[in-house]
This record gives C-alpha cells, sequence and structure tokens, in this order.
C-alpha cells in the first residue's frame, strides 16, 4: 500500500477531465459531502431532538447550518487553493501532525462504517422486510462494485448525486404529506422557545466531525478544480454542497415536526420509521426504508473514499486505491457480519475522536491560511473568511472537549 510520507511535498497530478466528466465530478464532490452529513445516525438524532424540542428544534438546525458554512467553506477553500489533502498540509505545517490527522479519520471511518453497514440493514428491512444482516452484506456489496467500476470515479459522482437526489425528492414528499407547522418552525429558527446546547453540540459534531469535513473537498481534488484560480469555483461548488445539506436537514425536520404536532406519539425502538409510517401509511414506511438505506450507503462510500485518501498518496494509482477501499470496505462489512450490530464501545470511541479530529485539522487549515501563504500558491486569503473561521474553530474546541468525556466513559 502506498502511504503517505512525511515528506511529501506534491500536489495532486494535475487531471484533465472532459466538460462533461468535469461536471460530475464537480456535482459529486458536491453531494459527496452533503450526503456524508446525513447518516442514518443522524436522522436518528434529528426524530429523537424533534420528539423532545418541538419546533424549538429549528434554532439547533440553523446554528448548526451556520457553523457548517464557517467550516466547510475554509476547508473547501484552503485544500482547493492549496491543491495538497489534509494530511499533506498538516505536514508541512507541523511535521508529523499530518499522519496523525490521518490516523484519527481513518480509524474514525473504520469504526462508523459497520455503524453505516448496519443502518444499510436496518434500510433495506425497513423495504423488504430482509434480515438486517442479509440487508447489510447486500449493501456492502453494492458499494464494493461501485470502487471496482473500471471508472470508479465516475461511479462514486453518479451514484452519491442519484441517492441525494432520491433522498431530498422522498423527504420532501413526506415533509408535505406530513402538513407541518411551517409558521411555528420559522419562528423558533431566530426566537427559540427552548434553547438546548448540548443538543446543538451533538448535531454540529455529528454533521461537520471525521471524515465528512474532508470528504467533498479531497473529492475536488480529483477534479483537478484547484488553485487560485479556481477560487470561484470552489466557493461555487462549496456553497452549493452546504445549501443541499440544509435542505436534506430541514426537509427531515418538517417531516418529523409534523408528525409530532399532529399528536401522533413516538417512543419506539426506531422513531424515525414510526414517524414516516405515521404521515404516509405503509408507503410511508417503504419511503423510510429507501432514505435510510440511501443515508447509510452514501455514508458508506463517504466513509471508504475519505478515510483511504488519508492513508494514500496522489501519486497511488487508482486501481490500486479503489482496491484498498474495497478492502476496507469488506472488513467493516465482516465484523458487522460476524457482531450483528455496530458495537457501541466502538462507536462511543469513534464519536470522541470525531470530536478531537474537527479542532486538529480545521485548526492545521487555518493556520496554513493565516500564516503559509507559500502552501496556498501566494494566495491571498481573504480576512473575513479566515475570521469565521476562527470562531467556527473556538466552538470545535467545546466539541472536542465535550468528546473528551466520550473517550473517559470507556475506562470507567
Amino acid at each position: 500500500m502506498d502511504t503517505l510520507p512525511p515528506e511529501e511535498t506534491t500536489s495532486p497530478p494535475k487531471v484533465s477531465l472532459k466538460p462533461n466528466a468535469k461536471r460530475t465530478a464537480l456535482l459529486g464532490a458536491m453531494f459527496l459531502m452533503a450526503t456524508s452529513a446525513i447518516g442514518p445516525g443522524f436522522i436518528t438524532q434529528t426524530t429523537v431532538f424533534t420528539v423532545q424540542l418541538g419546533a424549538a428544534f429549528a434554532f439547533a438546525i440553523l446554528v448548526s447550518i451556520l457553523v457548517d458554512i464557517a467550516v466547510q467553506l475554509n476547508v473547501w477553500r484552503i485544500i482547493g487553493v492549496s491543491g495538497l489533502r489534509a494530511q499533506v498540509l498538516g505536514n508541512k505545517v507541523l511535521p508529523g501532525a499530518g499522519w496523525v490527522l490521518a490516523g484519527l479519520v481513518f480509524i474514525g471511518g473504520l469504526v462508523f462504517n459497520i455503524g453505516n453497514i448496519a443502518g444499510t440493514g436496518l434500510g433495506m428491512n425497513a423495504m423488504f422486510g430482509l434480515d438486517p444482516k442479509i440487508g447489510g452484506i447486500i449493501s456492502a456489496a453494492v458499494a464494493i462494485l461501485v470502487f471496482l467500476s473500471k471508472k470508479a470515479g465516475l461511479a462514486l459522482d453518479r451514484i452519491v448525486v442519484l441517492l441525494g437526489a432520491v433522498m431530498i425528492l422522498l423527504m420532501l414528499y413526506v415533509a408535505i404529506v406530513a402538513a407541518p407547522p411551517v409558521g411555528e418552525a420559522l419562528k423558533n429558527t431566530v426566537l427559540p422557545a427552548k434553547v438546548d446546547f448540548l443538543t446543538i453540540t451533538t448535531l454540529i459534531g455529528g454533521t461537520v466531525g471525521g471524515y465528512i469535513t474532508y470528504a467533498g473537498a479531497h473529492r475536488l481534488l480529483d477534479s483537478g478544480t484547484t488553485g487560485p484560480g479556481h477560487v470561484k469555483d470552489i466557493t461555487k461548488v462549496s456553497l452549493l454542497g452546504i445549501i443541499v445539506t440544509g435542505v436534506m436537514r430541514v426537509l427531515l425536520f418538517l417531516a418529523i415536526l409534523g408528525v409530532v404536532s399532529s399528536g401522533v406519539a413516538l417512543a419506539g425502538d426506531n422513531m424515525a420509521a414510526d414517524a414516516f409510517l405515521a404521515a404516509a401509511g405503509q408507503i410511508g414506511l417503504r419511503m423510510f426504508g429507501i432514505v435510510f438505506w440511501a443515508a447509510a450507503l452514501t455514508s458508506v462510500i463517504g466513509a471508504a473514499y475519505t478515510s483511504v485518501s488519508f492513508v494514500t498518496t496522489p501519486a497511488t494509482k487508482d486501481r490500486t486505491r479503489s482496491l484498498i477501499t474495497v478492502a476496507f470496505i469488506a472488513f467493516c462489512a465482516a465484523v458487522y457480519l460476524l457482531l450483528g450490530q455496530a458495537p457501541q464501545t466502538l462507536l462511543v470511541f469513534a464519536g470522541a475522536f470525531n470530536g478531537l479530529i474537527l479542532p486538529l485539522g480545521f485548526g492545521i487549515l487555518l493556520y496554513a491560511a493565516w500564516r503559509r501563504r507559500d502552501l496556498l500558491n501566494g494566495y491571498d486569503y481573504p480576512k473575513w473568511l479566515l475570521g469565521i473561521g476562527v470562531l467556527a474553530w473556538l466552538l470545535t474546541l467545546f466539541l472536542g472537549w465535550k468528546s473528551l468525556s466520550g473517550l473517559a466513559a470507556l475506562w470507567q
């Protein structure tokens, strides 16, 4: 396996893509970021928090989107302008830091992918009544086929765009059918009846932590859209990705809120499925299965792609990288098959890792933008963008501190 040497100084080789292929790659980067952020864990969290807070949860979503904007605009621009992956920048800013970041992302992605595969199994169970283990293995096989394709990059881009569009359309339908109190939600967006800071920090940590932060930006490098001359394209694609992510979050929230506001009590082990069932009957349950499966499968693909991008170099052959990614998915599927579920202790461990990855990796990138113009090809980084990035970084420090309690809990 071609691993990342600490002294590596080369940028990715310039990619010459045809206009259609480049457009598909940019769309893929945009949807890879969005669908990685909306995984099975996010769907479950959104349902639970909406049941607890009702319309007031709209404020937490707004804050998480604002933090997402501050983080992703900086991450995409710094990585895109430099033309270097996050771990390469890390090693240039502080020798060895890139190795630490790569290790954290890879381990966290490995463990969370077991949970993502478990999510695909639950989705197929809701769709077809299949045993979750069988559904999980079938879904893992689908993800593996994507990376075994002769044009793995193109296949990856197309499937995340397709599944992302399917999720948006189905959630839009359920949100309309559920008839949520939109006015009340809008009011609580700016004047919340209740503010739960723990909910906000949990939501942020689950949507911009770990590999998710870098999924779209690393895919952007493969499109060849790098360097100061592509700042406008980088900004446009990153903004569109954030918008897609926000639309997915809001539609899911409105769908659940409509059910909760109608007086339906959600209190089972799978409240999200119950909400879709209450909103649209058996069709709604099947739609939940599709949404949950699509969210989990795209997260499997996103976690695998991004994690492997941290332990390979730009010089690694595409076929070699694809085979490593296949092995990554197969290992996660084997562990899931052996255990039957994602081990809770490992998930707590990975969740804590995610909380530590965000301030470490984001801090390194911000320092590069502030003090290392040479790494950004002489680009004069906007002070306003750096400013909002620093504010978001301070919040990630708090999230990182909170995540340490998760690690401490493992030793009790």
